[in-house]
């Protein structure tokens, strides 16, 4: 491939983000690209205001910035802001490729990304598409007798998608996860836990999920009877009423935090994780063979987490607690969990049975692959 192209200088357009589930698996195939073809010109689009605008900028890419949301399916004002929105990124979205002539568009799911492939495919540009979710949302189902691939995560997408075009993938994850020397030891130094209690991680996600943290807070007294320790990431906006009710109870097992920096040694500390089923962070707990409590957000599209979750529970690789049953069910689920060192054996061998180790590489391959075939 690289020899190939080693006298072009590709450009290559990743249209996607929103949520971090959107855009690390994006950041992933961006650097397989460059660590492939160092000469690749990869500029991002995504939506203004949203975590794509911070984050690709941090990862050394360019970004161009849509001015578009979520469709509303309830009609209000909203629907009539999107559809303005909608025309006003599908120009940008014109200007954009017309300026940086891509040899290829990658999409990754999340707002911008349609408008940006809607305009490159009608353009004649080959594109790629990466799906994450066991359930795809509307916009790759749009957009898929469009493309050329569509990579995916799990099996049965041919009743969403064609299947001449499938390639099961897997779903990039971030590199330092899965890279990391540390050891379990230095990860509970480093949260100053003992090393003589079992440990939970809570991600609650940079936001952070409401039913989660409350169904942690109102059993906080359990968690602190059954002796184990807790990591509890609760997002930047339950941050302080999750802090106040950890402090009522001044335990050394509770560590609340609202952002993890190091979320390789959080990993690392856990013995068990309970977690929302956004597909990358799935994809991450495979990899890392994690015991997990999956909690499916009910405000995704096309409730996709629910479907995420039961690919894993139907094959006994997870445990699932419905967020409206997490104040009754997530704590004693999840202290009989980490109390059962067979069942957590079991779980972690099944769950990485769904692991895909060089899901990055092989996208960017066929990526690369998308623009010899386009020169021949």
């Amino acid at each position: 491939m690289k020899k190939i192209l080693k006298n072009n200088k590709p450009n290559i357009i990743i249209s996607g983000g929103g949520t971090g589930g959107h855009l690390f698996p994006a950041i992933a195939i961006a650097q397989a690209i460059k660590a492939k073809h160092k000469d690749a010109n990869i500029l991002f689009v995504g939506a203004k205001g949203r975590i794509e605008e911070k984050k690709v900028p941090e990862a050394g890419f360019a970004i161009e910035l849509l001015n578009i949301s979520g469709f509303q399916r309830k009609l209000s004002i909203k629907t009539f802001t999107f559809f303005v929105k909608l025309a006003s990124s599908l120009l940008k979205s014109r200007k954009i490729i017309r300026k940086f002539k891509p040899d290829v568009a990658v999409g990754v799911g999340g707002y911008a990304s349609g408008p940006l492939l809607q305009v490159a495919t009608k353009k004649g540009i080959p594109a790629l598409l990466q799906e994450q979710n066991s359930f795809p949302g509307i916009t790759n189902r749009l957009l898929a007798n469009k493309v050329q691939t569509i990579c995916v995560a799990y099996d049965g997408l041919e009743k969403f998608f064609p299947s001449e075009k499938i390639i099961k993938t897997g779903n990039p994850v971030r590199e330092k996860l899965i890279s990391t020397s540390s050891t379990k030891t230095e990860a509970i130094e480093f949260f100053g836990l003992n090393p003589n209690k079992k440990v939970i991680l809570s991600l609650g996600g940079s936001g952070g999920a409401r039913s989660l943290n409350n169904g942690i807070a109102v059993k906080l007294n359990e968690i602190i009877d059954s002796d184990v320790q807790i990591i509890w990431q609760t997002g930047k906006y339950y941050f302080e009423e999750s802090k106040e009710a950890a402090a009522k109870y001044n335990s050394e097992n509770i560590l609340v935090t609202d952002f993890i920096t190091r979320m390789d040694l959080a990993y690392k500390a856990a013995d068990v994780v309970i977690s929302r089923a956004g597909a990358g962070t799935i994809s991450e707990l495979c990899i890392l063979k994690k015991a997990v409590i999956l909690v499916p957000s009910p405000n995704v599209a096309e409730d996709h987490q629910t479907k995420n979750a039961k690919a894993l529970l139907e094959n006994n690789a997870a445990i699932l607690v419905k967020d409206s049953n997490t104040n009754d069910q997530l704590i004693g689920e999840t202290l009989k969990l980490v109390n059962n060192e067979s069942l957590i054996k079991d779980l972690s061998e099944n769950i990485s049975k769904f692991a895909f180790l060089n899901s990055a590489n092989i996208i960017a391959d066929e990526v690369l692959k998308l623009i010899v075939n386009k020169n021949d």
